[in-house]
């Protein structure tokens, strides 16, 4: 059954990206994100157990990057993760992710007093993109400026200040609001498309199905996107992640590249070099994307020494990709 914000979208006119030059202004079609809510008296406690960052640090005017891992220290997924006004935690993830959060995170509920949910349904997700602070200054007491930060409204609603080279921000709330709040808003009505392009270019990593369980959070950045705590005590995977960043050397990081080749690979494809040592890929493809030019931007978990050699190709005996660091750099990569 369509949920009232699907069937809304329906009559909007969203247009693919392709055939725009790309806007400065646009409201994004992010309906393919879903939401998993985690209540109860023993939530933050049990929660605090299963992710990596720490929800201690989640309040009423900040979210956070957040990742579960398997027992081997590999991300099977990664979301945005708030705390609402009746202290529910919030976990936004691609709904093709939502039945392995809702299933690996009830194995471990035990006797704990924790409900998990798929509210997927219950909420609208859409992205709002360029400078419109002052718009959205006519509904929201503050507007967030910093990345990370939010703002509530007393109908359940909230926007998310996301990482990006133009203003964005996520808008996450009820239904019948969003729709007020879409129709006001200035700007293209446009596909999720451009949403992941805005990601790869700020070096946001989505895990997605294909890529469960390739990446230990340090290998796709977490820890420099504020995505992951060294702090916070035990999760599931702590100890392998731990291990890497004091007493490992990281091997494989994740880099942004620039390509002519169409069409864009898919998450977790392989990636080639002459002299890797790994037994099938020098690197995966986190996510890609076609710009409005008609070339391909990507991020990729590679090979350190491939990609400084700069061997790397998408294909075996291909004209090697060029890469660099993410908009953030690779300074800070060790935790304070």
């Amino acid at each position: 059954m369509q949920s009232q914000w699907h069937h809304f979208l329906t009559t909007q006119d969203i247009t693919d990206t392709l055939e725009l030059a790309e806007p400065e202004l646009a409201r994004v079609d992010l309906a393919e994100l879903g939401v998993v809510a985690v209540s109860g008296a023993d939530a933050p406690r049990f929660l605090q157990a299963q992710v990596s960052n720490d929800l201690r640090e989640l309040t009423a005017t900040h979210s956070q990057l957040n990742s579960h891992c398997s027992p081997k220290g590999r991300m099977l997924a990664n979301f945005r993760s708030l705390i609402t006004a009746n202290d529910e935690f919030l976990l936004i993830a691609p709904r093709s992710q939502i039945e392995l959060l809702l299933q690996r995170l009830r194995m471990f509920v035990l006797r704990a007093q924790v409900q998990i949910e798929d509210r997927s349904d219950d909420y609208a997700c859409f992205g709002i993109l360029g400078d419109q602070a002052a718009a959205l200054g006519e509904y929201f007491t503050t507007v967030p400026q910093q990345t990370d930060d939010l703002s509530r409204h007393d109908n359940g609603s909230h926007i998310i200040r996301v990482a990006g080279t133009l203003p964005r921000w996520l808008f996450v709330g009820q239904p019948e609001w969003a729709q007020t709040l879409w129709t006001a808003l200035a700007g293209s009505p446009v596909g999720a498309d451009t949403w992941h392009l805005h990601d790869i270019r700020a070096g946001i990593p989505t895990i997605y199905p294909e890529t469960r369980d390739l990446f230990v959070p340090q290998m796709a950045n977490m820890q420099l996107i504020d995505g992951m705590s060294f702090h916070k005590g035990c999760y599931t995977g702590q100890e392998v992640v731990a291990r890497m960043q004091y007493l490992g050397k990281l091997k494989r990081r994740m880099y942004y590249a620039h390509t002519t080749a169409t069409p864009p690979p898919t998450p977790g494809a392989p990636l080639f070099a002459p002299h890797s040592r790994a037994d099938k890929a020098a690197g995966q493809v986190v996510e890609a994307q076609r710009n409005a030019a008609g070339e391909t931007e990507l991020l990729a978990v590679v090979e350190i020494a491939a990609a400084e050699q700069g061997t790397v190709s998408l294909e075996e005996n291909g004209a090697p990709l060029a890469f660099q660091a993410p908009s953030y750099g690779f300074a800070s990569a060790q935790a304070a």
